[in-house]
């Protein structure tokens, strides 16, 4: 039998914006870093890596870029499973040969520019699950989701007892991290996985990206 192979460049991506930016206290998405809005600095970053990227956020966002906006399809803002679902759902319906589909987050504009490359390359099956990790944690809002857990994901989700962390949906099934490393600058090492959650954060993103370019 052939070993299981995915084409990276074929993976339709997902950015997660669904969420209600507490911390931030106005919309991530809007944010500016170097005077580029952080959808605008995510959205190309992927589109380098894929041919297929869309946009889960709420049917009324104000500015999606040209992305085709994929809503949740539960309600009740279930956090980044919600918008994962939403991506396994639209990946059915709109690339039907797909075996899986990808989620980026809207918080996090200097993620590695072989992501999708490395996580596919470490699928065995269909029904795989692949996760990057950075400085000994992992960052399982990014991810390949294979769409066959459609079906479990939304039973998961409705269940009213089950804590909706992505982590613990994630312990059944086969699930590989790819550890991508820091990245040595002359400002210290870089996480490309750092978060901009809080205004401060934006602060600290002008600085890396001075740095990184």
């Amino acid at each position: 039998m052939p070993r299981f192979k995915l084409d990276a460049t074929s993976i339709p991506v997902i950015i997660l914006a669904g969420g209600l930016s507490t911390r931030m206290g106005r919309n991530k998405a809007l944010v500016e870093i170097g005077g580029v809005t952080m959808l605008t600095r995510i959205a190309h970053r992927i589109a380098e890596q894929t041919t297929a990227v869309s946009l889960n956020a709420d049917p009324e966002w104000p500015k999606t870029n040209d992305l085709r906006l994929v809503p949740d399809t539960i309600e009740g803002k279930a956090g980044p499973l919600a918008g994962i679902l939403a991506a396994m759902r639209d990946a059915a319906a709109t690339h039907p040969t797909a075996t899986h589909v990808a989620t980026v987050p809207i918080d996090c504009p200097f993620f590695p520019r072989d992501l999708l490359a490395r996580l596919a390359e470490v699928l065995g099956g269909p029904d795989e699950m692949a996760i990057p990790a950075s400085g000994g944690q992992d960052h399982p809002v990014f991810g390949l989701w294979p769409v066959s857990a459609a079906n479990d994901l939304e039973a998961w989700l409705t269940h009213t007892d089950q804590h909706r962390r992505v982590r613990d949906f994630l312990r059944p099934y086969t699930v590989t991290e790819v550890n991508f490393p820091l990245i040595e600058t002359s400002a210290g090492p870089f996480d490309p996985f750092f978060n901009v959650n809080r205004p401060e954060d934006i602060i600290a993103a002008e600085k890396w990206l001075g740095v990184i370019g």
